[in-house]
């Protein structure tokens, strides 16, 4: 099994043994692969060790996830802020799922960073703050945090190696949070990631139900937004750069609900010329927009994300943040500011 130490693993044994209440929590905005990675343990914790496990999310899950959120523990901070803090107050363990920092972690920050509670990171990401964690499973070389848990999972002496003996709806998440990271194995992929597949279709996962629940389930109003930035707001430079600027307004038009845009980033990738996709997103309450980075091989979506974004991720994914008044001072004034900065960077890229 790849991607665990057996003295981790060991230690991994002894933190669950000695705890009492365990949260778990995720970064903000949480995708198919926080909410798959976190549902999938919480579930396990509870049925497999009997353990007082719930999560803490510091944003709301997206409608198209609340399939595998059902029945589990979770408060949100956004909406339960006095409960949240309690929560992670309370607790005698914390395990973090798909973020490198506790700053991803957004209004969760300072209340897991002062919890004087061990800590445990599964990531998959660059550049873990490995000094904030007690235990750390990090690894870029696989496609998901649900992957990496599924793997850490295995080693563990209640499932012995045998995916069947996860509990039915922890299958469920794991698959899921894996399919929605390699975009339905499109990229990201390694060897053990089909491995994962087979093992969890052979534990009885209904992989046609997974994928109607993640990609046919949409609204309407999501189809139409797509067409909408597709045929209006793509911009296409000569140097292979695509951008896309979701405002509010757009946002508002179509009753864009948290989520509905997963994807929308990768299909200007489809153009044989594109090597870079940026797909800004406004959040006037933050004062930002939210930057998401796709990049064909041989340009590093990573490098810019850390370089203008204030970002990072993996090397063809990854996101940030625009700043206003800040990187720039106006809204009006993205699409200007990208255009320039990823026309730069490709520039410099060749």
């Amino acid at each position: 099994m790849p991607y665990t130490d057996a003295r981790k693993i060991t230690l991994l044994e002894e933190m669950l043994d000695a705890a009492g209440v365990i949260t778990l929590t995720v970064h903000g905005f949480p995708d198919g692969d926080a909410l798959g990675s976190s549902t999938a343990l919480c579930r396990y914790l509870r049925e497999c060790r009997g353990k007082d496990a719930a999560i803490v999310l510091p944003t709301p899950v997206p409608e198209a996830m609340d399939f595998i959120c059902k029945d589990v523990p979770l408060t949100v901070h956004t909406q339960e802020p006095e409960a949240a803090l309690a929560r992670i107050a309370a607790s005698d363990l914390l395990i973090g799922l798909d973020f490198n920092a506790f700053n991803r972690t957004e209004g969760l920050k300072d209340a897991l960073t002062a919890s004087k509670a061990p800590k445990i990171l599964i990531d998959h990401h660059l550049q873990p703050d490995t000094a904030a964690f007690d235990l750390v499973f990090s690894t870029p070389d696989i496609s998901s945090a649900s992957e990496l848990l599924f793997w850490i999972l295995l080693r563990l002496r209640d499932v012995a190696g045998d995916a069947r003996r996860l509990p039915s709806a922890a299958a469920v998440s794991l698959l899921t949070g894996m399919t929605t990271d390699t975009n339905n194995f499109a990229n990201s992929v390694w060897p053990s990631t089909f491995r994962m597949a087979s093992a969890l279709l052979e534990a009885g996962v209904d992989r046609d139900a997974v994928i109607d629940k993640i990609y046919n389930c949409g609204r309407e109003s999501r189809l139409r937004l797509i067409g909408k930035m597709l045929h209006e707001r793509l911009v296409v430079t000569p140097e292979g750069l695509a951008v896309m600027v979701l405002t509010e307004q757009i946002r508002q038009e179509f009753d864009l609900r948290e989520g509905e845009s997963e994807g929308l980033v990768n299909m200007p990738l489809t153009i044989g010329s594109v090597r870079l996709s940026i797909l800004l997103k406004q959040y006037p309450e933050e004062g930002d927009f939210h930057v998401s980075l796709r990049s064909k091989r041989g340009v590093s979506a990573s490098r810019l994300a850390r370089e203008v974004f204030h970002g990072g991720g993996h090397e063809l994914a990854s996101g940030g943040r625009v700043y206003y008044p800040g990187d720039i001072e106006k809204p009006e004034d993205a699409l200007d500011f990208v255009l320039s900065a990823g026309t730069r960077f490709l520039k410099e890229s060749r």
